[in-house]
């Protein structure tokens, strides 16, 4: 059964429309257990920092000692979804968390350097697994070469997780998380009203970069495609609470687009690095090596045209009935807002900034430092 929908000016509401229905109705109706209406987006921010920094001390060990592939991957993960929410919160949160995006940059790109290796390592050993024993052979020295390079790139993300500028990142990450909120609770501040218009923004966005593909388009810009997904789908996930049942199907489809994408950009990868392997005179590969890298570049850059193909029908699914159904949703909760707070200032306001200043960064407490392993 299709849910409520909005008036149309000079309409009357229909019969459980949002402009008719008590707030805590619409909010029931979204799924939404214990969230007060009076919600600010700095409390919401706040609430996700301090859970996105619980699970960067649960993986961060893990991916130190590198046993576990995945540890590695929840690291990266969380600090992708820190960066992410420092961005979807700027004018709520201080403006020295904001500066410090600076280091969560530089952070992505040594986990994600390290990362790498070990995707690529995977694929080999699942492209292998495939294969006649002799031809296993050829690969091991590949193996060998991808198994050094990932040790040195490993060894300078655990000096980069060690350094004084990601302590103190961290350090000002935990402090800020355990300030009490700022701002005043005005209506353009509620999370009710500045969630359903980030993700409606970020939407827009990834849209407009779908649309800028073509046939001659470049890797830099299917990855620039699968950064705005990744923006959206983080600003659902944060207000899912709100967003109820649409949230999880747009949600469901984005993850699948992510996984296109993914994979289109992690066989371009590995192809270019095999060219580079190859073409270095001091690796010294043997023929029978060379010729299965020969191979295996034609199987990624068959995975990149198969994903190609896959992302007009990926982004169908994302744009089509299940973004309307959220679209609906995110509409009933800016005019729940509107008609429970009329008369409220509209104007939004920056997070008072007195809180946690630039000194922050400089004079935040250090976490204690790991062992390197």
């Amino acid at each position: 059964m299709k849910g409520p929908v909005s008036a149309r000016q000079g309409e009357p509401a229909a019969r459980g429309s949002p402009v008719d229905m008590k707030p805590a109705v619409v909010l029931a109706r979204a799924g939404v257990a214990g969230l007060d209406i009076g919600t600010t987006a700095s409390e919401m921010a706040l609430v996700e920092l301090r859970r996105l920094l619980a699970a960067w001390h649960a993986h961060e060990p893990g991916a130190r000692l590198g046993h576990d592939p995945e540890a590695l991957h929840q690291l990266r993960v969380t600090a992708r979804r820190i960066d992410a929410t420092l961005g979807l919160f700027r004018q709520q949160l201080p403006l020295a968390l904001s500066h410090a995006r600076r280091t969560a940059k530089t952070v992505l790109r040594t986990l994600g350097a390290a990362r790498d290796f070990d995707v690529q390592l995977a694929q080999l050993e699942r492209y292998c697994a495939g294969l006649p024993e002799n031809e296993r052979a050829a690969a091991e020295p590949l193996q060998a070469r991808l198994q050094a390079q990932r040790l040195r790139a490993r060894a300078r993300m655990v000096r980069a997780l060690d350094s004084e500028p990601t302590r103190r990142w961290l350090g000002a990450l935990s402090l800020a998380s355990a300030q009490a909120p700022t701002g005043n609770g005005a209506l353009a501040e509620r999370a009710i009203v500045v969630m359903p218009e980030r993700v409606r923004s970020r939407f827009r966005k990834l849209r407009k970069s779908v649309r800028r593909l073509g046939t001659s388009s470049s890797m830099e810009d299917y990855h620039g495609v699968r950064r705005r997904a990744k923006q959206l789908r983080y600003a659902i996930e944060c207000g899912a609470g709100l967003f109820g049942k649409p949230a999880q199907e747009t949600l469901k489809a984005l993850r699948r687009l992510q996984d296109t994408l993914g994979a289109h950009q992690d066989a371009h990868m590995a192809g270019n690095r095999l060219a580079a392997l190859a073409t270095d005179p001091a690796n010294a590969l043997p023929p029978a090596t060379l010729f299965l890298m020969g191979r295996l570049a034609e199987h990624y850059a068959g995975t990149t045209a198969q994903a190609r193909k896959s992302l007009t029908r990926s982004w169908r699914k994302v744009r089509g009935k299940r973004w309307r159904a959220l679209r609906t949703q995110l509409e009933q909760l800016s005019h729940t807002a509107c008609e429970a707070h009329s008369g409220a200032p509209a104007q939004p306001a920056r997070a008072d900034e007195a809180a946690i200043t630039a000194a922050t960064l400089e004079h935040a407490p250090e976490p204690p430092a790991r062992p390197i392993h």
